[in-house]
């Protein structure tokens, strides 16, 4: 089985009424293990899906219902390890993002252990998205699926449509809990057991059947006498969860809602959040990419050394992919579901606007090398990176005028697009202007790192002020 990390990515969830614009909205940063692990942007067409699925890590076998929807998906470009398709937008605007590694702790783990043959986040999304409606039918196929199948890992993901997003959590080897999250709030998930309250008998959650029978048979609730929190029956109050986890989450809580005032380390910052605006897409992407900006904490910072490495932060030299999943609801429906993309750490990258009702997706992102090709989107994001590391106050300013610029360029054709295919809908036009996209990604991209060596080059260590 393959040596996964389980301390990866970043998960935020907004609801229809807490964004800017009405729609719904779940975002996530897949972090590797690795620094560098190329990914894909496809469409996979219903005669692609395997009608058996059979998983590369755990050998699990499982058949798969007929008549599967297109989707899009994330995949690794490398699929000697499996598919990992990550997140996508299925035909009937249903969004799926899988998966958030999180924690677990041994007393459940004693109960129900991990099954070394079940399914994990390499197959999540093959074996759901495309057999879904809606996000709550998302939560009953998956919970089947665990229930039969069991899983070698803890995961958490989101499911959306347009109307509800829904949270989900594995419990030990085969047990689940799912909520609905509020259309007015948001939520920032790190890599730890996310849940807290939990009302069993609630038209706004979802579980296992028997969970509740299973917590107190096996006398797991640390508190029995107030209502269930699930984080602290199933999941860990660690050192670990105190400079990874929890600080993730409270910068974020920290940015959305900077009037409540909270420790980094607590393991009880709360898990329903609600801002004190509306939220933007933009202001998703900064949370995915930051580093503690404006505190001692700031990798990049004036904080201390210790200070500055103190905190795991969200935007991570492991950031391989960056989606938020928008499902929009002023626009006809065969327009609404957009799949902003962006490979590569988030610290020197860019969210393209993808609209995902289309039959193929662009070659720039479709075809991503394994090894470096300056072709590709995946590999300028990582040059990018690298460069803006070796002196970020230097290489700052120039990003955030490309992020701006190329973010205002590409919500302006949008807009025009959003008009034309309200008038005259073709799925050919969407696949037109998401080439158009792609290309001036590319180009925008280019022509950063072409100012950037500029700078940087006059800084070089080999130089010497007297010249001829």
């Amino acid at each position: 089985m393959r040596n996964k990390v389980k301390s990866s990515c970043t998960t935020i969830l907004v609801g229809k009424k807490a964004s800017i614009d009405g729609s719904t909205m779940i975002a996530r940063n897949e972090d590797s293990e690795k620094a560098i692990e190329p990914k894909r942007f496809i469409v996979v067409q219903p005669e692609s899906q395997p009608k058996i699925y059979e998983s590369k890590i755990s050998h699990v076998s499982i058949p798969l219902p007929e008549n599967p929807l297109r989707y899009t998906a994330t995949p690794n470009a490398d699929d000697s390890i499996g598919i990992w398709g990550e997140a996508g937008i299925n035909q009937a605007n249903v969004a799926m993002t899988a998966t958030e590694t999180i924690t677990s702790n041994s007393r459940i783990l004693g109960v129900d252990p991990y099954v070394e043959n079940g399914i994990g986040e390499e197959d999540l999304l093959t074996i759901v998205l495309p057999y879904i409606s809606s996000a709550r039918e998302g939560v009953t196929r998956l919970g089947q699926l665990l229930e039969e199948y069991g899983t070698y890992e803890p995961n958490a993901l989101a499911f959306s449509d347009n109307d509800e997003i829904w949270y989900f959590e594995t419990i030990g080897g085969h047990h689940w809990a799912a909520i609905k999250i509020p259309d007015e709030a948001y939520v920032i998930a790190p890599n730890r057991m996310n849940i807290d309250t939990f009302e069993v008998d609630s038209e706004n959650t979802m579980c296992s059947e028997d969970l509740v029978e299973l917590i107190e048979n096996n006398h797991l609730n640390p508190n029995p006498e107030e209502a269930l929190n699930l984080r602290h029956i199933f999941g860990s109050a660690t050192i670990k969860d105190h400079h990874y986890n929890n600080p993730r989450a409270w910068y974020g809580q920290k940015y959305f809602t900077p009037e409540i005032v909270q420790d980094p380390m607590d393991d009880d910052l709360p898990f329903i959040c609600y801002a004190n605006r509306k939220i933007s897409v933009e202001e998703i992407k900064f949370v995915l990419s930051s580093h503690y900006q404006d505190t001692v904490f700031d990798a990049y910072g004036v904080g201390t050394d210790q200070q500055k490495k103190s905190f795991r932060p969200i935007g991570i030299n492991r950031n391989i992919q960056c989606h938020i999943l928008q499902l929009r609801n002023d626009v006809p429906k065969s327009i609404s579901g957009i799949q902003w993309l962006a490979f590569g750490p988030n610290t020197f990258n860019v969210l393209v606007p993808f609209y995902t009702n289309v039959e193929q997706t662009p070659a720039r992102y479709s075809d991503t090398s394994t090894s470096f090709d300056f072709n590709h989107p995946y590999w300028l994001f990582c040059m990018a990176a690298l460069i803006g590391d070796y002196d970020y106050d230097r290489f700052t300013d120039i990003y955030a005028d490309y992020e701006q610029e190329s973010m205002a360029s590409f919500r302006n054709k949008q807009l025009l697009a959003d008009a034309q295919a309200t008038k005259d809908f073709s799925t050919d036009y969407l696949e037109e202007i998401n080439q158009q996209l792609a290309e001036e990604c590319y180009n925008r991209t280019v022509a950063l790192l072409g100012q950037m060596v500029e700078k940087g080059a006059t800084q070089m260590t080999l130089r010497f002020d007297l010249g001829d």
